[in-house]
């Protein structure tokens, strides 16, 4: 078989697949014990066909493959990995490019230069920043704290990245009682601690408590990082940015902000008030395989001051060549020396879609998830718990119930649509109570998909609770 016949069958398979999404439940045909017992084999002692290598592993593993590129998956923030970008990644591994230079690879170099400059466009962010292509946001995040803690550090007179952090001053972390986990992660990561922080009170949408955070930095002294939030991982609320910043500032803190899929708000005019003042922090996380709809895996992790996000991650060695100043290596800006080329399908994305395209996926979701609010809403016993300000809805079904049945109720009418299969959500606890989650985030979820989607979650909460789908 030649390199272009093993090709054009993987491009067959992967459209084979794409094509029969509609037809698919959104949910796995086979648990991971079943896949397991699939695979497993001792390795043979003599290869395999190439043809009949890929033939299997499509084979094997279309029964375990969970529908998250199908338009009513909503169980997490996960976007539909759109096919330009899948074909400008299947190119990326064509090409296999290490991407960890400018000398090894111009190409790969020169498109996250130009995407870099998109992306902090789209975003409303300062032209200057430095970007780093990471695998997601828990590695945008570990990559701005790691540059947060070196210059906090720096400031306070101790050079982090040279001395490690046996001695240092110590660093006092603001953050969230609502952050998302792997923010804690990344402090974990950092040797900051996941514990050892300052938890400020939210209130009923998972947004900072701007007098707890008044009082709480109000005791700083020394070096701080203030860790804020875009788009809180249950609700899609949006700290107050205005407010909370100049607070920060006044202490000398670096402001973080984990923006996952929340700083995306700032690519449409209709979602941007969520965002004001947002610009005025220090480094910014984001995910390029949620709103933008990039395959996996794809970050951008955004630092205001280029010198302390080089300073952070830059590896040098004598066999590596040297970046003049109007040259970028990628290298630079993350963890990671030898790397895939993440820039290739992001810059695909953004050119496909140009800024119109990509205000109307924010739009698009973000009017589908209204659509599905109001139509669940209007049913009685189900309650939407959030503030609907983005594109994430919390789901409590018996709202009219004692709390421990409306808890059963809800966890039940999830498995029921998890075993049915004509859509995916998930579950969660929030505020001590069982809820149903929906991210609305699929670039093919439209309104109509919304109302049907509806329709779908209100029938299986009446089987579950009355026993049939109408009353």
């Amino acid at each position: 078989m030649t390199t272009e016949t093993l090709f054009s069958m993987a491009a067959r398979l992967a459209a084979d697949f794409r094509a029969s999404v509609l037809n698919r439940p959104h949910r796995p045909g086979r648990d991971y014990a079943a896949s397991v017992e699939a695979f497993s084999e001792d390795l043979p002692k003599q290869g395999t066909d190439m043809e009949d290598v890929l033939a299997l592993l499509a084979e094997k593993a279309d029964p375990g493959l969970h529908l998250m590129v199908g338009p009513r998956f909503f169980g997490w923030v996960i976007g539909g990995s759109h096919p330009v970008g899948v074909a400008a990644d299947f190119l990326t591994s064509a090409w296999g490019q290490n991407a960890g230079n400018h000398t090894a690879s111009p190409s790969a170099a020169a498109v996250e230069t130009v995407a870099a400059r998109w992306l902090l466009d789209v975003l409303s962010l300062p032209p200057g920043c430095s970007v780093g292509f990471v695998t997601g946001a828990t590695v945008a995040n570990f990559t701005c704290l790691a540059a947060a803690r070196s210059q906090v550090l720096r400031n306070a007179g101790w050079d982090a990245d040279a001395r490690g952090l046996f001695g240092a001053p110590p660093i006092t972390v603001l953050i969230g009682d609502d952050a998302h986990t792997t923010v804690f992660s990344a402090l974990q990561f950092l040797g900051l601690g996941h514990d050892r922080v300052v938890r400020i009170a939210t209130d009923d949408q998972g947004r900072i408590d701007n007098v707890a955070f008044a009082g709480s930095i109000a005791e700083v002294n020394g070096p701080a990082i203030v860790i804020l939030q875009a788009g809180q991982i249950n609700t899609g609320a949006f700290d107050d940015f205005a407010s909370l910043i100049p607070l920060a500032k006044s202490k000398n803190a670096w402001v973080h902000l984990d923006g996952a899929f929340g700083l995306w708000a700032q690519a449409s005019p209709k979602t941007r008030h969520l965002a004001v003042g947002l610009d005025q922090a220090d480094s910014w996380a984001t995910d390029g395989h949620k709103w933008l709809q990039t395959p996996y895996d794809s970050g951008y992790a955004i630092v205001r001051d280029e010198t302390a996000h080089r300073r952070a991650m830059t590896i040098a060695a004598s066999y590596l060549p040297l970046a003049s100043n109007d040259e970028r290596d990628p290298s630079h800006y993350v963890p990671e020396l030898s790397r895939r080329a993440r820039g290739f399908p992001t810059w695909a994305m953004m050119k496909h879609l140009g800024r119109d395209g990509i205000t109307g996926l924010v739009d698009n979701a973000c009017d589908a998830a209204v659509l599905l609010a109001e139509r669940l809403a209007a049913e009685p016993g189900i309650a939407v718990v959030n503030e609907v300000v983005l594109n994430q809805i919390v789901l409590r079904f018996g709202s009219d119930l004692p709390p421990e049945q409306g808890d059963q109720l809800t966890k039940n009418t999830i498995l029921r649509l998890q075993q049915e299969g004509s859509m995916f959500a998930g579950g969660a606890s929030w505020r001590g109570r069982q809820v149903m989650r929906l991210s609305v985030i699929n670039y093919q979820t439209t309104t109509d998909v919304a109302a049907d989607v509806a329709e779908t979650i209100v029938e299986a909460y009446r089987a579950v609770r009355f026993g049939h789908a109408s009353v």
